[in-house]
């Protein structure tokens, strides 16, 4: 096993990440390919699966330049990937329409149909309230308004598990990504015959189910050839099945036992806590998904606007993002005077309110550039706040986050979150590859058949973000951006 390397691949919103780990799970190589979002419409986000897949060829050609020795003896390749984004393809593999991504929110009618129909039931089967996000909805809406899109549809996948499909051409999933469907049924680990039933939709449409850490599809020998990847038909190189981006990213930290934590800094942000059984909370608006091993769950708040926040605030004021951090910290406030609400793209956890939208108030005329970006990264902040309050009152008890995402890499932004969350923050090294990495893991898994516990150690920790003796400085600002969200709740749907 010496000589073997894995090939971790992260379809994410904005950009494919690459790694190339050896046998001692050393990064050989890291590379990223960046593509864009479209949005036709107010409230929607969509994006040309195409796109995907060149970023993948560029990637791989970074890892193959950086690393070609090391490429070649790939014995196995991961895949992780945004969730919930919606693939809609005809008999022969053609993408009917652009994927609709996890934070469009045209499908919010259609989640009152489906509770209409089942009566209400549907959290008790995918242990929470339908959402625009999942592709219940979405069925439901390509159903209202693109009756032709489903009736030449044949075939759904999800963003990365499309990636596989053009490596292998085999249609599978894994659990953890299946859950964000709001097709599964969570504690059978099963497609729901009754939700797919309501959606008009049949099981031979929908990708194979599969453990994330067992591989059902080896990858194409052309592909190979041109990768650099040595193949022979009696060494063909196995694809594991993979995880959603979030269980990835837990992997990668080794978040896999019973309130492991974490919690992200991507163009979403979710906070994170692993658990031994399922444990459904619909009513905080938590996630209960299955894990990327078998036999394990996890809790998840799930937020929609992460440091994707930041880069808006920065593009607007007409700075970099680093400029706006500076600017930020130069301020040596303890607490901004602005509030800002960062729901550009509505919220899930805990308000499920896609209407939710981005609110600046307290602007005056000395109003700064820094006191902008202070306001912003506190929202952020205050949202994740708002996650570990429900995560706790849900009955599991939060001690201490680990971080993983581009937004990791501010120092003052993690100090900020450690006062704000009043919980310890650490933050690992390569934490801003943490599902490449994890799903690099899981192709390990898939050729090794190796202990979990053995493969997904924690990784080194590179600083720890203790909350400040005056953590509580941040208090009167949550207390009032809770009351700033509960006032203008009512003017977000018009």
């Amino acid at each position: 096993m010496s000589m073997q390397t894995y090939l971790g691949l992260d379809i994410g919103t904005s950009a494919v990440k690459g790694v190339l780990v050896d046998a001692h799970q050393f990064c050989l190589a890291t590379a990223s390919s960046a593509y864009s979002v479209t949005h036709p419409n107010a409230g929607w986000a969509e994006q040309d699966p195409e796109l995907w897949w060149q970023a993948v060829e560029k990637v791989v050609a970074q890892l193959r330049q950086q690393a070609g020795a090391a490429m070649a003896k790939v014995a196995g390749i991961g895949l992780s990937g945004q969730m919930h984004g919606l693939v809609v393809q005809n008999r022969l593999g053609g993408v009917i329409r652009p994927a609709i991504l996890w934070n469009d929110s045209r499908a919010s009618q259609q989640c009152q149909q489906l509770k209409q129909h089942l009566k209400n039931n549907v959290a008790t089967i995918t242990s929470i309230e339908p959402m625009p996000a999942f592709w219940a909805a979405k069925l439901l809406w390509l159903k209202d308004h693109e009756p032709e899109t489903l009736a030449n549809a044949h075939h759904f996948l999800l963003p990365k598990d499309y990636v596989r499909w053009r490596m292998s051409g085999e249609r599978i999933t894994d659990m953890c990504d299946a859950s964000g469907t709001q097709l599964l049924d969570q504690a059978r680990r099963a497609w729901s015959p009754e939700i797919l039933a309501v959606c008009g939709v049949a099981e031979h449409q929908l990708p194979q189910l599969a453990e994330g850490s067992t591989a059902l599809a080896t990858l194409k020998p052309d592909i190979a050839a041109r990768w650099g990847i040595e193949w022979d038909i009696e060494n063909q190189v196995p694809i594991a099945a993979g995880a959603g981006d979030v269980a990835a990213g837990a992997l990668g930290l080794g978040a896999i036992n019973e309130g492991d934590a974490f919690f992200t800094l991507g163009t979403s942000s979710q906070l994170f806590i692993a658990t031994s059984g399922y444990r459904p909370a619909p009513e905080h608006a938590l996630h209960a998904f299955a894990h990327a091993l078998p036999g394990r769950w996890f809790q998840m708040a799930a937020m929609l606007n992460g440091a994707s926040v930041l880069a808006w605030a920065a593009k607007l004021m007409g700075v970099s993002i680093d400029e706006a951090l500076a600017a930020a910290e130069n301020q040596k406030s303890a607490a901004s005077s602005l509030l800002f609400l960062p729901y550009l793209n509505g919220e899930r956890t805990p308000h499920n309110n896609p209407d939710a939208r981005g609110v600046l108030f307290g602007l005056h005329p000395s109003s700064s550039v820094g006191e902008v970006i202070q306001a912003v990264l506190e929202g952020v902040g205050f949202s994740l706040r708002e996650a570990r309050n429900v995560i706790e009152q849900a009955g599991t008890p939060i001690t201490r986050l680990t971080v993983i995402g581009g937004g990791s890499r501010s120092d003052y932004w993690l100090q900020l979150l450690a006062d704000i969350l009043e919980r310890p923050i650490m933050r690992c090294e390569e934490s801003e590859s943490g599902p490449a990495f994890g799903a690099a893991r899981l192709a390990r898994l898939a050729v090794t058949q190796e202990n979990p516990e053995a493969v997904c150690q924690p990784p080194k920790i590179e600083r720890v973000f203790e909350p400040s003796p005056k953590k509580h400085r941040h208090a009167n600002n949550f207390a009032r951006y809770k009351r700033l969200y509960r006032a203008l709740e009512p003017e977000f749907d018009v």
